[in-house]
């Protein structure tokens, strides 16, 4: 399957009395770069990133959203959702992110990524968009986007393709963690065959499953 780089956002510093940060800073406003940017395993170079203790590190690297899905916003919300508006680094088009399976490889730009796990909205989210009930609707919509690893850094731009490369045979996706995790727990046996996902997740499903596992 091949997609295309609608465009890489860059996160600038906000201050909000809704921003999680304990300094009331937030990097979730990203705003369309120009030119290439370096996608580090660390992240994305030149991206505003204000809570790390829940947000940033090797397994959320890159977080990317479908331009079809944030349409469905648009629609839904009666405004205009533009790139970088739900917080993604990489706004992507003809990729399907909430089917993509979990350690499936992209090739995008000169950059190799992996897909982890789901996003996991906040009152940060909410706070950004002005909506008090998000949190409700956009787990209920269960389009979560995804976060990606950087298996090899590389740089990417808007109108780069995204190339799946390699996808595992477990077949477990994006849409199905989100899913187990906050709406169909009889799906949290299926994230214990993703070998990719974080441990984190992995754990969450076992403790869920109990004596069942």
């Amino acid at each position: 399957m091949t997609g295309r780089v609608v465009a890489v956002n860059l996160g600038a510093v906000t201050e909000a009395d809704w921003a999680g940060d304990a300094s009331g800073r937030s990097g979730i406003d990203k705003r369309p770069a120009e030119g290439p940017v370096l996608f580090r395993a660390d992240g994305v170079t030149g991206d505003f990133i204000g809570e790390r203790a829940h947000h940033g590190g090797p397994d959320q690297a890159v977080y990317a959203y479908a331009e079809e899905d944030a349409g469905w916003w648009a629609a839904e919300l009666g405004r205009p959702v533009r790139p970088g508006n739900l917080g993604e680094n990489l706004t992507t088009y003809a990729v399907d992110v909430t089917g993509a399976v979990i350690g499936e490889q992209w090739l995008v730009g000169s950059a190799l990524l992996q897909v982890t796990k789901p996003r996991t909205p906040c009152t940060t989210f909410a706070g950004f968009w002005g909506v008090p009930d998000l949190i409700k609707r956009f787990t209920a919509r269960a389009m979560p986007g995804a976060y990606l690893r950087v298996l090899r850094e590389g740089e990417a731009a808007a109108g780069d393709p995204v190339r799946v490369v390699e996808r595992p045979a477990h077949g477990v996706t994006i849409g199905e963690v989100f899913r187990a995790l906050n709406l169909e727990p009889e799906l949290l046996p299926r994230l214990l065959d993703a070998a990719d996902l974080p441990e984190s997740l992995r754990e969450k499903a076992r403790r869920r499953l109990g004596s069942r596992v």
